[in-house]
């Protein structure tokens, strides 16, 4: 892949710039924010400037409430959080005298502008934006809205996708993931590009914010992480694994967490039972970086059966929904359902109108039609709420499995539309 590709986000971006005082622009390092930041900056006009330049960093530390009133508007400010307080409160101290939209655009890759103390100084004059990694809609350049498609099955599953993906072709794009630098540099350089950047998150983000004694059992605990995407994250077996005591490991998964590295799934509950698990799923938020933190590479990972293959297939579904579904004109929630009498349905997005739409992993070419017995169950459960359910899968046809169920290609979530050459 070459050539620069578009954000869906920028547009977003725009818009909120015109409605409110203050845009948070939030993501993990490296996915982009820079350049959405400029692009802004080309567009609009404003002030740019980033924390990362020592020179304006000790500025800031010397005279936060002169630099947060400096310079035309919009002032986009990068990677904000090395500002500290201090120039939080600045911001706050500028907007407090005007309600004008447009004053600041403040970027960071930690989640540190969404604690409460900080969130509070800026409530009512703040919105915040999340911008992760490219998407594979992204880099299809795809237009479609799948997340507003995934509950219009009459839509989806009357449509035939303009090109077919080979399996070799969906590994190759899950191992990438969606870090622009990852993909540029290629398969060969690509595991020393990833290991370079958890490093730097570990040793300058994450010790910016918190005291590491084991720094090297952070990329450590980051593997075990990728390598048990999906299932409930058990401190007790983490702990044992590690030799660490278990409030550390609470500490750092909370701190892989705050730089976005990776994220927590919550249980969807709707009353449909009492016997509901309560643990939280964990991924690894980029497939790319998850296939790196555990030895993968798409030409034996594509293999028929691969150990490794239904992990990183169902972590790459949750980075693409969570990544579109930041862009998307639908406004839903992201949970997945388990049960403690085995019933598991691996995605759930629920609309702020009740709707909802069930969604299965399988990283095989084919389906049967027991994949479907939990959405199906849940389709009975829920009646008219329940839009659709999805067995999302690695072969080349949309095919119908019933009232309101459908075997979906991977390809489908971005229109299937191939990547440029």
């Amino acid at each position: 892949m070459s050539g620069h590709v578009p954000r869906r986000a920028l547009a977003d971006l725009v818009r909120r710039v015109g409605a409110f005082r203050v845009v948070v622009v939030g993501g993990p390092r490296q996915a982009g924010k820079t350049t959405l930041l400029r692009e802004l900056h080309g567009e609009s006009g404003g002030t740019f400037s980033t924390l990362d330049d020592t020179t304006t960093l000790s500025t800031v530390r010397d005279d936060p409430t002169s630099f947060a009133a400096f310079g035309e508007t919009p002032r986009i400010i990068d990677e904000v959080q090395r500002g500290g307080d201090g120039l939080l409160l600045a911001v706050k101290a500028v907007t407090d005298r005007s309600d004008a939209p447009g004053q600041f655009v403040l970027s960071g890759s930690t989640r540190f502008l969404t604690v409460p103390t900080l969130s509070e100084s800026l409530a009512g004059r703040a919105v915040f934006l999340d911008l992760w990694p490219l998407s594979a809609a992204e880099l299809t350049r795809t237009d479609a809205d799948a997340m507003a498609e995934l509950f219009e099955p009459e839509r989806l599953t009357s449509r035939t996708l303009p090109t077919v993906w080979t399996r070799e072709q969906y590994f190759s794009l899950i191992c990438a993931g969606g870090y622009p630098e990852a993909i540029r540099l290629g398969p060969e350089l690509r595991d020393d590009w990833f290991d370079s950047y958890v490093s730097t998150v570990v040793l300058r983000d994450v010790a910016s914010f918190a005291d590491v004694r084991h720094v090297s059992t952070v990329p450590r605990l980051l593997r075990i992480v990728a390598a048990r995407s999906g299932s409930g994250l058990v401190v007790t077996d983490i702990s044992q694994c590690l030799g660490i005591a278990q409030p550390t490991v609470r500490d750092y998964l909370g701190y892989l967490d705050i730089v976005y590295l990776t994220s927590r799934l919550p249980v969807w509950s709707n009353n449909l039972t009492s016997r509901l698990t309560k643990t939280a799923k964990a991924y690894v938020t980029d497939s790319g970086l998850a296939a790196s933190l555990v030895g993968a590479e798409a030409r034996t990972v594509s293999q028929p059966g691969h150990q490794l293959s239904g992990m990183l297939t169902e972590t790459f579904v949750f980075t693409e929904l969570t990544r579109q579904l930041a862009t998307s004109a639908v406004r839903a929630d992201l949970s997945y359902y388990r049960d403690r009498e085995g019933r598991e349905v691996d995605f759930v997005l629920e609309r702020r109108d009740g709707s909802v739409v069930g969604i299965e992993v399988k990283a095989s070419g084919s389906v049967r039609s027991d994949s479907f017995s939990h959405l199906a169950w849940m389709r009975d459960k829920l009646g008219e709420r329940f839009k659709a359910g999805y067995v999302v899968y690695l072969g080349e046809h949309v095919r119908p499995f019933g009232d309101r169920l459908a075997a979906l290609p991977l390809s489908a979530l971005w229109g299937g539309r191939e990547l440029p050459h």
